[in-house]
């Protein structure tokens, strides 16, 4: 992947070097266990509401024609200790960063709406966010609350080491998904889930998770169409995303872990479901494409 030399994003908190601590919010899983013109963004979030409530599929309103409460208590700033701004991997996440707010300005635009971009925050060891406190443990995650990515930089090399998924187009999936929660957000998918799974079984709540996971992967996808169409994508580099959905499938961790895998526990989607939606994705370059709330995923 052609990142280096790219703009860089000036929406990222640098907080690496903090003490460690515990976490939450939607993410991308590292254990066993098992986002019509004229309208404002409040306006569309409403009629995505009444879509979800009465059928309609709310993503034909922008085709053109990793998960936890977002409710947290005790948050609070940790000091930051700022690696230097221009190490590789600050210049890495920036890049890729900017790359997701390009492709969601322009797929906003299309809407007549304006793309809200969230902040990401890099750590290591851990910190705390509106969602509760994060740690390495619980892997890169999204929180609604306050509208920023957590990543821990250290989770690129056990997604390497660990997993045996490497590239910079891997680890860039990574953040895409993540960006694909926060587009989930502000089309309301976030929130009706949310208060829609109060009412749930967990075993409910875990099949309809699945499907808010897998769409954050097509999301992705159409995030690395829209990086193909910029001439950035260099050869392996769509194999390296694929093997990445491949290795951090529920099933893939589940067996690794334990040697057998538990369905109903699901909560992300099993690798064949997460390669299917992010190459979904990838192969149309439309938001629309990505309805994983009809029918069988």
């Amino acid at each position: 992947m052609q990142w280096r030399g790219r703009r860089q994003s000036d929406n990222v908190e640098d907080r690496r070097g903090g003490g460690s601590l515990g976490g939450g919010g939607f993410r991308i899983p590292i254990g066993g266990g098992g986002r019509g013109g004229g309208i404002s963004i409040g306006g569309l979030v409403l009629i995505l509401g009444i879509c979800w409530l009465t059928g309609i599929n709310p993503l034909t309103l922008l085709s053109g024609g990793d998960i936890m409460g977002d409710g947290g208590s005790g948050y609070e700033q940790t000091a930051q200790r700022r690696a230097p701004a221009d190490d590789e991997m600050s210049q890495f996440v920036r890049t890729i960063l900017a790359d997701t707010e390009d492709t969601w300005t322009r797929v906003f635009q299309k809407a007549g709406e304006r793309y809200q971009a969230p902040t990401l925050v890099m750590f290591s060891g851990g910190t705390r966010s509106a969602c509760g406190t994060a740690s390495s443990a619980t892997g890169p995650f999204y929180c609604p609350s306050d509208r920023k990515v957590y990543l821990d930089t250290g989770f690129f090399r056990e997604l390497d080491q660990r997993f045996g998924a490497s590239g910079d187009f891997a680890e860039a999936y990574v953040v895409a998904h993540e960006i694909g929660h926060h587009v989930q957000n502000l089309l309301g998918v976030l929130p009706k889930f949310n208060q829609a799974r109060q009412r749930m079984s967990e075993v409910e709540a875990n099949r309809m998770s699945v499907r808010v996971e897998l769409q954050a992967d097509c999301f992705a996808g159409v995030w690395g169409k829209y990086t193909q169409q910029e001439g950035i994508l260099e050869s392996g580099d769509l194999e390296e995303a694929l093997n990445a959905a491949q290795q951090i499938g529920d099933d893939t961790l589940q067996k690794r872990s334990q040697g057998y895998v538990v369905p109903d526990s699901f909560n992300h989607g099993t690798s064949a479901q997460r390669v299917k939606w992010f190459k979904r994705g990838f192969d149309s370059g439309d938001i629309g494409s990505c309805d994983t709330f009809s029918g069988d995923v």
